[in-house]
């Protein structure tokens, strides 16, 4: 029985600890979080141990290999057009879902939660931040975007020396090896850690604390549904790839981060599902996912920033200028790449999105209430784009394995793992 468990695919099992959370969580009601909620911590403290050693040798194995096929700088930069192209679609699907659905009308007197103010920095400060003093700090403070920088810093260097380091090279390609298996183990625990942290959110908030901010939940819910079917369906189109395919590949991460609420819990699933199910090379992959973690939040960044700031000016009966809408379009944009690697990053948007269109900063209270329950949707947007934009770029660049991507074989040819190929 545990052998016929194990052969079935990830998605599967997880979507029944996802089941089984629900029940648990409905059967267990406010004791969930004594009795499930540890189960969870647990799952999630193993992957946040494994997500700075992956990042580490993983980003400077892949940019050894990238800089020597010399796509790195184009590479880098479809990427982040994709980025941004894609987020600000997300934007205004969030405005039309917010009129479409007016979250804000009709509702008076909600109880108003306690919101801890937020320092929010400067481009400056967020230019200057990515480099680490000490990178030892970095990793222990799990500052991903810091260890990036470094790991990119050292890879770098790893082609400059050429054989002189040839030794070191080997080492870092027998880490990644060795962090992806162990990552391996880890995720196999993805069902017991999703029954736990969703049987804990069941019992924690229950059908009659959502009710009040019901049309709001629906609004998000509806918005990045819509963002993720429609617009990344869409656009694997437009690039001939199957849209079944890819979010039967990405299933495993799109669950995992609805239940962890976290792109950096996820983001070892993530680069898994990229390589070994989506035909992503993985010296691109190793790059573009981790990156995506930190600055791609098409929920979090877009698409809840435009329905929380019409939430807002509608509960104060505000009537939002066209000059507003563009400063909201704007800041939702831009703003998730000026505040990468800030903790509580939703929040922090929201707070510069409502500053900049010059909103009520209190009605983040209002909401602040259901923030766990709109997480998990909005951060399975984000990572859903994150596995997105590699694939679509790996397609563009001609480096795609479209039989793994098809489903035809289960990994890629590691012969074409070594370095990528520029495109013809």
């Amino acid at each position: 029985m545990l052998k016929s468990w194990f052969t079935r695919p990830l998605w599967q099992r997880v979507a029944v600890g996802f089941a089984l959370g629900i029940l648990a969580g409905v059967l267990a009601g406010e004791q969930a979080a004594v009795w499930f909620k540890p189960l969870g911590d647990l799952y999630l403290n193993l992957v946040r141990m494994i997500v700075i050693p992956l990042v580490f040798f993983t980003i400077t194995s892949s940019v050894a290999k990238l800089a020597e096929a010399g796509n790195v700088a184009r590479l880098g930069l479809r990427t982040l057009f994709w980025f941004v192209a894609t987020s600000t679609i997300a934007v205004l699907v969030g405005i039309a879902f917010g009129h479409l659905i007016d979250p804000g009308l009709g509702l008076s007197n909600l109880p108003l939660g306690e919101v801890k103010p937020r320092t929010i920095p400067t481009p400056l400060e967020v230019l200057i931040g990515i480099v680490p003093t000490n990178p030892i700090k970095a990793m222990a403070d799990t500052n991903v975007l810091q260890v990036l920088f470094f790991a990119g810093m050292v890879g770098a260097a790893l082609v400059s020396l050429g054989e002189k380091t040839a030794g070191i090279r080997a080492l870092v390609d027998q880490g990644a090896t060795l962090v992806f298996r162990i990552t391996r183990w880890v995720l196999q625990l993805t069902p017991i850690g999703t029954f736990g942290l969703i049987a804990w959110v069941v019992g924690r908030y229950g059908l009659a604390s959502l009710l009040p901010l019901g049309k709001f939940i629906a609004a998000m819910y509806l918005a990045c549904l819509f963002h993720i079917v429609v617009v990344y369906g869409g656009l694997l189109k437009l690039h001939g790839l199957k849209v079944g395919r890819f979010f039967r590949g990405a299933a495993p991460a799109m669950q995992m981060a609805f239940a962890t609420s976290s792109s950096l819990a996820t983001l070892p699933m993530s680069l898994r599902v990229a390589v070994e199910k989506l035909g992503v090379p993985q010296s691109y992959a190793s790059f573009a996912v981790p990156l995506g973690a930190n600055v791609k939040m098409d929920g979090c960044g877009a698409i809840y920033p435009a329905i929380a700031s019409i939430f807002i000016a509608q509960y104060f009966g505000l009537d939002l200028s066209l000059t507003q809408y563009v400063l909201i379009g704007l800041t939702a944009v831009l703003g998730s790449l000026g505040t990468a690697g800030v903790p509580g990053t939703s929040i922090v948007m929201l707070t510069l999105t409502l500053s900049t269109a010059g909103l009520p900063l209190e009605g983040i209270g209002y909401i602040i209430a259901i923030d766990r329950v709109v997480d998990m949707m909005r951060t399975m947007t984000n990572v859903t784009g994150q596995i997105l934009v590699p694939v679509i770029v790996a397609k563009e660049e001609r480096v795609l394995d479209q039989a793994v991507y098809d489903g035809a074989v289960e990994t890629p040819v590691p012969a074409r793992e070594a370095v990528l190929v520029a495109a013809e």
